[in-house]
């Protein structure tokens, strides 16, 4: 029964999600119908392309229909490129995921030895390098980052080409290759985020009474470290993760311009340039939709560790 209070509640936000996008994308200055025919269309040609495209319905009508074209993968036609947005959609979104699913999986591997080590030896020496280095990073901006490793990793020590992109169907090793760069870029101040954020949710169960206890039965710093208070520090810190994953989202899309990756956020910044509304819209209520299934799935993690 929770799990289906669960499911209608996702589906109750997105359908929110979906309004308010649609809603705000509507209201925006502008008209397309003479921004698609020019300056130089007569006022007769614009109001019957208006009625072609619908735009003299009001706002409920044309929700409906454009919500009825997303639900059977209808997401529109880019004005730009006159192309339908599910075309462009194909192209680019499986680089932006290979992207942020590299940027992930490097948190992950980096963030849990180092705060398991920093909380396994508060106030060392090592401690407090790591924690300046982790503030270090944390200060520097996501596209700086990327600058410096196209300098420093690219230009200096030529492991890469930058702008060199491949995109996945042409070459999907060389693909990954160059991807892992952005992604490192878009990981390194989430990794110093995610190592604070473990230490202190270790030491503060390391604090607690039941660790006294498992000490007293014999076992080894290690062994409390990785079979009691990881396991306890888990939930918080899995629920910070949902965080850094909706970050990579945001992250992406600047790192994309950064390195010349052919993803879904090059294609919103193109997009919002040229206002080309039908993509910008579908790619925000893509990231909503990714942000509400996420934070739903990390709910109910929570609540069975609870239970």
């Amino acid at each position: 029964m929770r799990a289906v209070k669960k499911i209608v509640s996702m589906f109750a936000a997105v359908v929110a999600l979906s309004f308010i996008t649609f809603l705000a994308f509507s209201v925006l200055p502008g008209d397309a119908a003479e921004a698609k025919l020019g300056t130089n269309a007569t006022p007769e040609q614009i109001e019957a392309l208006r009625e072609e495209m619908g735009l003299n319905d009001n706002v409920l009508v044309r929700y409906g229909r454009w919500i009825g074209g997303v639900c059977t993968g209808d997401l529109g036609k880019s004005e730009r490129y006159g192309r339908p947005v599910s075309e462009l959609f194909a192209v680019t979104l499986p680089n932006t995921l290979i992207l942020a699913g590299m940027a992930f999986v490097i948190i992950i591997v980096l963030s849990f030895p180092f705060g398991l080590l920093y909380a396994r030896y508060p106030g060392s020496i090592g401690d407090r390098a790591g924690v300046f280095v982790n503030q270090t990073f944390m200060a520097i901006p996501a596209f700086f980052m990327g600058i410096l490793i196209s300098v420093i990793l690219g230009l200096g020590l030529n492991l890469f080409v930058p702008g060199a992109f491949v995109s996945y169907d042409e070459d999907l090793s060389r693909c990954a290759a160059y991807l892992f760069f952005p992604a490192l870029a878009v990981a390194l101040p989430k990794v110093s985020m995610t190592i604070r954020f473990l230490r202190s949710a270790l030491l503060t169960e390391k604090r607690k009474e039941y660790v006294r206890t498992a000490r007293s039965k014999g076992l080894s710093e290690w062994e409390i470290l990785r079979k009691h208070l990881l396991p306890n520090a888990l939930a918080a810190t899995v629920t910070f993760l949902g965080v850094v994953v909706s970050e990579i989202v945001a992250g992406s899309i600047v790192i994309e311009q950064v390195f010349g990756v052919n993803g879904l956020g090059r294609l919103l910044v193109n997009s919002v340039a040229n206002r080309d509304y039908n993509v910008v819209q579908a790619i925000v209520l893509y990231i909503g939709i990714v942000v509400i299934v996420l934070n739903g799935v990390i709910e109910a993690f929570i609540q069975k560790e609870e239970e």
